[in-house]
């Protein structure tokens, strides 16, 4: 009980570090790309009714991965420039698509719910909008180290060491 405490305070010091920075702007991207998709499948699913459970899960979360992507590269890891498709844009969608993957399992579960429990339209919505906000979480650490991978910008010691070794 009292390690509780000790790491909070501990948290709380390393606050102003680079990787407390970068790991809360990770944070509010994927609270963005969460929003978007949450208001995209609202909107699709619950408001539209242009599909069924699945097809809207996967269509929001596509949708939620574009600004995920460049806010990640960009804002996040400080990457600039052109992004490298085989190092950078296919390991993100395929991560994406793990996701969605995920995502579209809730969606069938929440499906099944629905239907077996006799939920109405608004009540099936709200099931799927919290399946799909729990297939996010899911994955939040793994795309968080991944992406600290492919996105990461070489601090100036490295870049010496890597001048010598070429």
């Amino acid at each position: 009980m009292t390690r509780l405490p000790v790491r909070i305070a501990h948290v709380w010091e390393k606050r102003h570090t680079p990787e407390a920075r970068q790991l809360f702007k990770y944070t509010l991207v994927s609270v963005i790309s969460t929003a978007v998709s949450f208001a995209c499948l609202a909107v699709i699913f619950g408001v539209l009714r242009l599909w069924g459970e699945e097809v809207s899960t996967v269509v929001s979360n596509c949708i939620a991965a574009v600004p995920s992507y460049y806010l990640n590269r960009q804002w996040v890891w400080g990457k600039g420039g052109r992004s490298h498709l085989t190092k950078e844009v296919l390991p993100f969608w395929v991560m994406a698509v793990f996701g969605i993957a995920v995502s579209l399992g809730g969606a069938a579960i929440a499906h099944r719910l629905s239907v077996e429990n006799h939920l109405n339209h608004l009540e099936a919505t709200v099931v799927v909008l919290t399946a799909n906000v729990l297939s996010f979480g899911i994955f939040w650490v793994l795309k968080f180290l991944l992406y600290n991978r492919l996105f990461r910008v070489h601090p100036l010691e490295e870049l010496d060491e890597l001048v010598e070794a070429a």
